[in-house]
């Protein structure tokens, strides 16, 4: 056998030896390929975590179809998580409150990007609530205890702050104690169990609770509403691939409240319908938590 010969079988042989691995190693490279991209999601902890949950379950599917993207709902414990998780691309959307997202906005240096809001977000409001007969209005609130929701909540502390500061009170100056509860079905827990005098909370969750009789509003009544005020949003972070955007804020304006599958989509969401929402519509947010000194 000539040398030649022999290099040859040789080189068959190495040859061979790759095509099997490449053979054992493609249906390995054609289920990677098939696996579906994944989105992340979360929100703010506005509400106990096993009631985010059961209201996102529904629309977490409904964007998987939509999209063709497995969604991954991931709670988190509090607000400030959600922001920075945004802002370091471990999420790729978030379910934010209007104060969370101007702080997602700085977080990111501008590029967070709030894609959608339900129609009742342009007009949003929060209820103050109390068990004390004494209380009727903002004014007899000084020298009271009172609860607010979670310090970077719109709704249940920064826009209710505001206001309250409108109104020529300050809470730490005329409040005797101030206590943060850490979401709003926790501050109704408060004032219903007397831990708080009067607290605050958002007018979506206090409606929910009383339709769902988990709050007697003979025994903890609401006293004063807020001036109404751009609140909740569904943002992006700014790097997602564009494509992927269109489709998240497409499948959110196409949920339409005549078809039965996506009435109870909304239902859950407290939204009569999503519509489109810009980055200047929480501006006077922003100028509010400025004025409250959580900003500079």
């Amino acid at each position: 056998m000539t040398s030649s010969t022999t290099a040859r079988r040789a080189a068959l042989r190495r040859f061979a030896a790759a095509a099997a691995a490449v053979a054992s190693f493609s249906p390995f490279l054609s289920t990677q390929a098939a696996e579906p991209q994944v989105l992340r999601v979360s929100a703010i902890p506005d509400e106990a975590p096993t009631e985010l949950q059961r209201k996102f379950k529904p629309l977490g599917e409904y964007l998987s179809q939509a999209t063709g993207m497995k969604v991954v709902f991931t709670p988190v414990t509090d607000y400030a998580a959600v922001v920075e998780s945004l802002a370091t691309r471990k999420l790729d959307l978030a379910w934010l409150g209007g104060f969370t997202y101007v702080q997602a906005r700085i977080r990111t240096g501008g590029t967070a990007i709030p894609l959608v809001q339900r129609e009742e977000d342009a007009r949003f409001t929060s209820r103050f609530i109390t068990a004390d007969p004494t209380i009727q209005g903002l004014a007899d609130l000084k020298g009271k205890t009172f609860a607010f929701g979670a310090p970077s909540s719109t709704s249940g502390s920064l826009m209710p702050r505001y206001f309250l500061q409108q109104a020529g009170v300050q809470p730490e100056r005329d409040f005797k104690t101030v206590a943060y509860s850490g979401a709003h079905d926790a501050t109704v827990a408060f004032v219903a169990a007397g831990k708080a005098q009067a607290g605050v909370l958002n007018a979506s969750v206090w409606d929910k609770l009383v339709e769902t009789k988990k709050v007697d509003p003979s025994k903890v009544r609401v006293f004063a509403t807020t001036p109404p005020y751009f609140d909740y949003n569904w943002t992006v972070r700014g790097d997602l691939d564009p494509a992927v955007v269109q489709k998240i804020k497409a499948a959110f304006l196409a949920l339409d409240p005549a078809k039965p599958e996506h009435k109870a989509i909304l239902e859950l969401q407290r939204a009569s319908r999503f519509i489109a929402t810009e980055p200047r519509n929480y501006d006077g947010i922003e100028d509010a938590a400025k004025t409250a000194g959580l900003l500079k």
